[in-house]
């Protein structure tokens, strides 16, 4: 948490000194929000689960009705799989992810600072995916080679197109958002399991 508060830091600081030289176009935006994440895949159960987004972005004039974002996002994502315990019991096992996010949209202003849509691509850092220490050695429902913690290793990088609505006020504004992982979360993984990220985020920007 330390280093990303110190990313943080050095984020503000950066939009800080743009903004300064700015003022009249560019607006800088804090993001709390939710999000719902599920790994969609035919290799094995998952359900989706809920999360939370934190983060930091810069909305500047690009030409005309367009505005051009630049973003970097903390979140923390869950999903739950289906797995057997010793006793072939079936439960849930909940798999945390923890990653930051950086993105480029281009938004087009339907009305200005009231509404908007956005698109464009956002890139996803990320370490391994956790889970609870007794749930290490349950089986995969269908999979009996596989255990719970097998699945924890996957890629570092995701890249996701990204496309959603922004409604509100010039200072207050809800956005809604969907990504979907184009590559293989699942690829470093033994074996041929394919997994792509799913995720719909529900945030208020606040902008000054």
């Amino acid at each position: 948490m330390n280093k990303n508060l110190i990313v943080l830091l050095l984020f503000v600081t950066t939009i800080a000194n743009a903004q300064y030289g700015y003022r009249d176009s560019n607006m800088i935006g804090i993001t709390l929000g939710l999000n719902q994440f599920n790994l969609k895949t035919s290799d094995f159960e998952t359900k989706p689960g809920d999360g939370w987004n934190i983060g930091l972005s810069m909305r500047g004039n690009a030409f005309n009705d367009w505005d051009a974002i630049y973003g970097l996002q903390f979140s923390e994502y869950n999903f739950k799989v289906a797995t057997l315990n010793q006793l072939m019991n079936e439960r849930e096992t909940n798999y945390k992810l923890s990653c930051a996010n950086i993105t480029f949209q281009l938004s087009y202003k339907f009305i200005e600072n009231h509404l908007s849509v956005e698109f464009g691509p956002m890139v996803q850092v990320n370490g391994k995916l956790t889970i609870e220490e007794t749930d290490e050695d349950y089986i995969v429902k269908g999979n009996p080679t596989v255990m719970a913690k097998d699945l924890t290793d996957i890629s570092n990088f995701t890249i996701y197109p990204v496309v959603g609505v922004t409604a509100g006020v010039r200072n207050v504004r809800l956005n809604v958002t969907y990504q979907y992982g184009i590559n293989n979360m699942l690829g470093k993984m033994d074996g041929d399991f394919k997994g792509n990220a799913s995720v719909l985020n529900g945030n208020i920007i606040f902008y000054f």
